[in-house]
């Protein structure tokens, strides 16, 4: 993101941050129970918002499901590494992947497992506008 300039609107590029394209990284393993519920509340909410989830290699079908949604929504992404290699390194290659490969300016990191609500990312936005 580009630095702001003192007294220029916030996020960046002079528009608030409310209005700045979003990425949500989703590191998964064995989520096919929850994962097109997930990316269906992340994607009903009102921001710009595309969703990268990095799957290692899940044995029940997670990729696959990601896999069919993303052919039909162009904002879902899937990077399929080669087996289990651990939640920090998932994270690792998301956030590579959103500075190398999108034009997306804030990124967010989320659990498949409904343990962070998608609906408090807009509040996110609305906080980093009150604060800037």
């Amino acid at each position: 993101m580009s630095a702001r300039a003192e007294g220029a609107p916030a996020g960046g590029e002079g528009r608030p941050w409310s209005r700045l394209k979003c990425l949500v990284v989703i590191p998964t393993y064995n989520e096919s129970a929850c994962i097109a519920e997930l990316i269906r509340a992340i994607l009903a909410q009102p921001i710009d918002i595309e969703i990268l989830v990095v799957d290692d290699r899940s044995p029940d079908g997670t990729a696959d499901l990601v896999r069919e949604l993303a052919a039909r929504d162009g904002r879902i992404h899937l990077l399929e590494r080669a087996g289990k290699m651990g939640l920090g390194s998932a994270y690792v290659t998301g956030f590579r992947y959103a500075l190398e490969k999108t034009a997306v300016e804030l990124v967010f990191q989320m659990d498949a497992d409904f343990s962070h609500d998608p609906a408090a990312l807009p509040g996110f936005l609305a906080a980093l506008d009150r604060e800037s």
